[in-house]
């Protein structure tokens, strides 16, 4: 499967919320390969549609050290979060040169449709609970920096367009 290009911020994409999937159908698993083949180029540990510029509420995340474990996402909600917290040195292919420690609530529960097209809830933990939380906020239009302070955001968005 083909390894798609990264949308660059500021691109309008990177804010909008993405569509809900509905049906999971052949071309959402094709989609859902590309991603993945995509987020292991990075290498990284998730990503989200839009941020390959396909406006669909898809996910992958694979934290795994072993690698090959992705779980792919259709219209992912956060059910229950907390009650711990969990901090990762965050960071974006569309924000490249940046990122800065998050503190995410720890772990979430998340309902989603999977691959085979049924509706599952799994609990994710740690930086597994992170990647999750990162790519929603990406299918809400929201990127890792909007969870910063005013002051720390636009420090961090400044470095980004200078290429850090």
């Amino acid at each position: 499967m083909p390894v798609r290009p990264f949308v660059p911020w500021p691109d309008k994409r990177l804010r909008t919320p993405a569509e809900p999937v509905g049906k999971v159908t052949d071309e959402i698993r094709a989609i859902w390969d590309d991603m993945i083949d995509t987020m292991e180029a990075m290498p990284g540990v998730g990503l989200a549609a839009p941020q390959i510029g396909v406006m669909l509420r898809l996910a992958v995340v694979d934290c795994s050290t072993e690698r090959g474990r992705a779980v792919r996402m259709a219209d992912p909600e956060i059910m229950a979060a907390g009650p711990g917290t969990f901090d990762w040195e965050e960071g974006s292919p569309n924000l490249p040169g940046v990122s800065a420690r998050i503190t995410r609530p720890n772990p979430v529960i998340v309902t989603f449709t999977d691959h085979h097209g049924m509706r599952t809830r799994q609990t994710f933990e740690d930086l597994w609970a992170t990647s999750v939380q990162h790519q929603i906020d990406h299918l809400n239009g929201m990127i890792y920096a909007d969870r910063l302070s005013r002051t720390k955001r636009d420090m961090l968005l400044r470095r980004a367009r200078k290429g850090s």
